[in-house]
This record gives C-alpha cells, sequence and structure tokens, in this order.
C-alpha cells in the first residue's frame, strides 16, 4: 500500500513551497488509494516556534489537504511528533556504531572551528571526511581504552555516519532519473548529538521505515542528502523507499529560490494563511482574500504538467490526473499575476449566494446593514469585476449610500450649460414610471432620448455621475432597479442642486 508523508519542522510559518510539496504528496497518495502522514520533525529544539506546529496543520486543513495519520488523527504508527519518538532512535544508533557504519567523535565546536578557519586562511575547505577523520579525536583513531575512558568520563560526544571511501552510487529518482554520487566527495554527517537526540537524517531514516512509508516526495534541497539516507538504509539492511525530489519554485524574476523577501518586496503573501510573532505580523493568502481552492490549483501547476491546456481543476480532477512523471525537473517561476488569475476563475464560478455570504461581513464591518437578496444581485453583478471578495466594495459602494463627492475631471467633461436642466426633465420622466425595473426604466428613457432628439450620452453620463459620483459601475438601470425610484430621485435632486449651485 502507497503511504507517504510530509514531515515539516516547528520552525515557522509553512512557506508555500512547503504547501506544494505536502499538495504533492496528498494528490499521490490519493491517486494511489494510499495513505498521507503528517509528522512533525521537532528535534532540534533550539529551533523551535511556539505555535508553528498548530500553524502547520490549521494551513493544510484551510488548503483542502486532508491528514489520514497525523498527531491529530491518531494512527497505528505513532507517536507522529519526533520528540516523543527520541527513545526509540538510540537502539538504532548502537546498531550503527555495532556494525561499523558509525563512529564516537569528540572533537569540540571550538577545536572544529579552528580547523575551518585555518583551512580558509590556506584558501581551502575544512570536511570532517573520510581523510580528514584519520586526524581528528574518533573512536576510530582512538584506542579502546582511550574510548572507554571517554564514556566512563562521561566526556560529550556525537554520533558520526561513516561515509565509505571512493564508492560510486547510482541511485533512482522517479523525477529525475539516474543519480550519480561519488562518497568521497561527501561528509560524514552527525547522526546523534551530545544531548542524545538524533539530527534529522537518522530521525527521518528510522521514522520512515518503522511508519512504513513507500515514497518519499520532497523538495530538491534535499537530493545532496540523498546518497546519506541511501546508505543508511543499507547500512540497516532496510528496503529504501521510492525518492522524488521536485523542483523549486522560483522567485517571479525566475532566478533563485522565492522566499519571504520576494513577498514582501512585491507585495504578495508567501504563507498560506497570516502567520503573528510578536509585533510581527506576515500576510497569508487566505486573509488577502484568495479561496483555498485558487491557491491549490495555481501550486499544482508549479512544477507538474497536466500535458493539456487544461488550467483549472478541482481537487478530485488533480488527484485523477496527478502522476509524478510529468513533474518537471527545472525550477517553475512564481507568478502573483497568475495567482490572483487563478483566484478570479474561482470567484466568478461562485454563485451570488456563496459570494454574499463572504461580502457581508465586509459590509458589516462598514456599519451597513442590506437585504440579503440585495447583496446576492450586486455579487451576481459584479463578481466578473473583482480579483477578492473584499474588492467588491470599490465596485459597489454607491448602492449602500449615495455619493457625497462628485469626480471633478467626469464633470467637466460631462456637465454642459443644459446639464441641470436635462436632470430635471428626467427627473419628471422618472417620477411617471411605475414599473421601476432596469428594462422599462430603459425603454421610457430611451423613448424620450430619442423622440427629443437628445444626444445619449448627453443624459446618461451626468445620470451615472448623480447615481455614482463618478464615471464607473454598471449599466445605468441595472443600478436604479437595485436602489430604488426614491433613491435616485433624491440622488438626481441632490446633484441639480449641486449643479446650480456651481
Amino acid at each position: 500500500m502507497t503511504r507517504v508523508r510530509f514531515a515539516p519542522s516547528p520552525t515557522g510559518p509553512l512557506h508555500i513551497g512547503g504547501v506544494r510539496t505536502a499538495l504533492f504528496n496528498y494528490l499521490f497518495a490519493k491517486k494511489n488509494n494510499g495513505t498521507m502522514i503528517l509528522r512533525i520533525e521537532d528535534t532540534d529544539q533550539n529551533r523551535y516556534v511556539e505555535g508553528a506546529e498548530e500553524y502547520i496543520m490549521d494551513s493544510l486543513n484551510w488548503c483542502g489537504i486532508k491528514i489520514d495519520e497525523g498527531i491529530r488523527e491518531g494512527g497505528d504508527f505513532g507517536p507522529y511528533r519526533q520528540s516523543e519518538r527520541k527513545d526509540i532512535y538510540g537502539k538504532y544508533a548502537k546498531l550503527l556504531l555495532d556494525s561499523g557504519w558509525a563512529y564516537m567523535a569528540i572533537d569540540t565546536p571550538e577545536e572544529l572551528n579552528k580547523l575551518r578557519l585555518e583551512a580558509e586562511q590556506n584558501k581551502d575547505l575544512f570536511v570532517y571526511n573520510f581523510e580528514s577523520r584519520k586526524h581528528l579525536k574518533n573512536s576510530l583513531t582512538m584506542s579502546n581504552d582511550e574510548v572507554q575512558k571517554m564514556l566512563s568520563d562521561n566526556i560529550p560526544y556525537v554520533l558520526r555516519f561513516k561515509m565509505p571511501e571512493n564508492r560510486m552510487l547510482k541511485l533512482n529518482d522517479i523525477i529525475r532519473g539516474e543519480v550519480k554520487f561519488n562518497t568521497s566527495e561527501l561528509d560524514d554527517k552527525v547522526l546523534m548529538k551530545t544531548d542524545g537526540l538524533p539530527t534529522y537524517h537518522l530521525a527521518n531514516i528510522v521514522d520512515d521505515h518503522l511508519m512504513e512509508i513507500t515514497h518519499v516526495i520532497r523538495g530538491e534541497e534535499w537530493l545532496p542528502s540523498l546518497p546519506l539516507h541511501f546508505l543508511l538504509y543499507e547500512a540497516f539492511g532496510w528496503k529504501a523507499p521510492e525518492f522524488a525530489h521536485l523542483p523549486l519554485i522560483l522567485k517571479p524574476t525566475g532566478k533563485g529560490k522565492l522566499s519571504k523577501r520576494d513577498g514582501d518586496k512585491m507585495g504578495f503573501p508567501v504563507f498560506p494563511t497570516e502567520w503573528k510573532i510578536g509585533e510581527e505580523v506576515y500576510r497569508g493568502y487566505r486573509e488577502d482574500g484568495y479561496f483555498p481552492e485558487a491557491l491549490v490549483n495555481m501550486l499544482a501547476l508549479l512544477g507538474w504538467n497536466p500535458g493539456t491546456e487544461q488550467e483549472i481543476f478541482s481537487m478530485e480532477q488533480l488527484i485523477s490526473e496527478f502522476s509524478l512523471d510529468r513533474v518537471g525537473k527545472s525550477g517553475s517561476r512564481f507568478d502573483p499575476e497568475k495567482t490572483k488569475w487563478f483566484n478570479h476563475q474561482y470567484l466568478v464560478e461562485k454563485s451570488g449566494e456563496e459570494i454574499a455570504d463572504l461580502f457581508v461581513p465586509v459590509l458589516e464591518e462598514k456599519g451597513i446593514k442590506s437585504e440579503k437578496e440585495t447583496v446576492i444581485r450586486i455579487c451576481d453583478m459584479l463578481k466578473e469585476r473583482v480579483n477578492f471578495v473584499p474588492e467588491l466594495w470599490g465596485e459597489s459602494y454607491f448602492f449602500f449610500a449615495p455619493p457625497t463627492e462628485f469626480d471633478e475631471k467626469f464633470m467637466k467633461k460631462h456637465v454642459k450649460e443644459d446639464t441641470a436642466e436635462l436632470m430635471e426633465s428626467l427627473i419628471e420622466k422618472l417620477m411617471d414610471i411605475d414599473e421601476f425595473t432596469a428594462v422599462n426604466t430603459e425603454s421610457v428613457v430611451k423613448l424620450w432620448l430619442e423622440s427629443s432628439q437628445i444626444g445619449f450620452g448627453k443624459v446618461m453620463s451626468p445620470f451615472r455621475l448623480a447615481l455614482v459620483g463618478a464615471g464607473k459601475g454598471p449599466h445605468v438601470f441595472d443600478i436604479i432597479e437595485i436602489i430604488g425610484k426614491d433613491d435616485t430621485l433624491a440622488r438626481l435632486r441632490t446633484f441639480v442642486a449641486r449643479l446650480h449651485n456651481l
């Protein structure tokens, strides 16, 4: 059975690159009738950030990425928080030590830092590897008596992986095909820290094995760790899962990995939901008015190609169509404007009632109460004009209150000497109409203009100005049907009074 995991560290908010990794794992699992696991990898307590764990779970839930096994969901392979699994790893660390795949190193951070500085001065690079380990303080260079004395004296040590010398590894990546590594070019990574907690590398492999993970789908930045992880599976005598390394999400310029700074600089979020830490608040797609379906749809197409021209996919369609063999190797450029386009597509597909449910709270914040049916009609009328629900206010404010100011530039262009007189005639015509619908009022006004040989623009532009306060808005007769006869006449009279005072 297919089992995948998303295993973030709670060191801060979840970047949309992480959301995409979770999404691709989820799509792959569901496509293959498999299981999606969320494991929180919190062994690095120095970088742990309060609230980040909850943030990760809430963000995935908002995006519609449903977890099958995890901290909240439970499951047969828990605990799903690494810090609660710390007693597990010691046994496996000892297995590596006893089999010769790992060794104890007692070099202090100060000693290692001194070696790095010396190497830099010689324009060289210090690496703890197959060559340097022969001359450093570790159980490979110490006698058994020295090792025993070290242990009895409780001298702190780390456990390092003993990387084989000059071995060519030819490994398979589902996305990239064959990838080659020479072990002589790799360092001896720390597997267990002095505090007895495992590093990511050891905990990750042990947990993936014990949780029976069949496919590891993760970001490209983990590709350099692949040889170590493969060799750890070999060292334990376990079957390795299949690996797939996803391409990077690139900056809008196409150069370099997308970061929070890019979002700050260009004015778009890089986190799924808002993140607050202290006095700092980082924008989220949810709070910026994006629909989760739009964000997911956009992220799915960052790196994955469906092989058709189709761009709009529901989660069900994504699950049905998704495959790792259509994920590209090269990075995908993030396009903030395209993300807005996706949101617009989802907005226009929603019913007026669905949008009204989201727009009513915006109106209430402004102290406006309106009939739900009226708000529904307005939302249906204007949804094509906006990308986000809150933007509807800028397109509809005049439905809820008469204008208090009139666009001067528009007035200069469209208000002539006879405008006040024409508006007074329009008032008379509208007063006589009982059936105040868009169709009927338009018919009456057009007939009057044609029979009087009055230019359409001479009346309609000032009429719009009287209703809206600017040269914008939907069809004038649709506006007056919604605001009603009394409000229409009142706005026209206010406008005429303003013209007489000019």
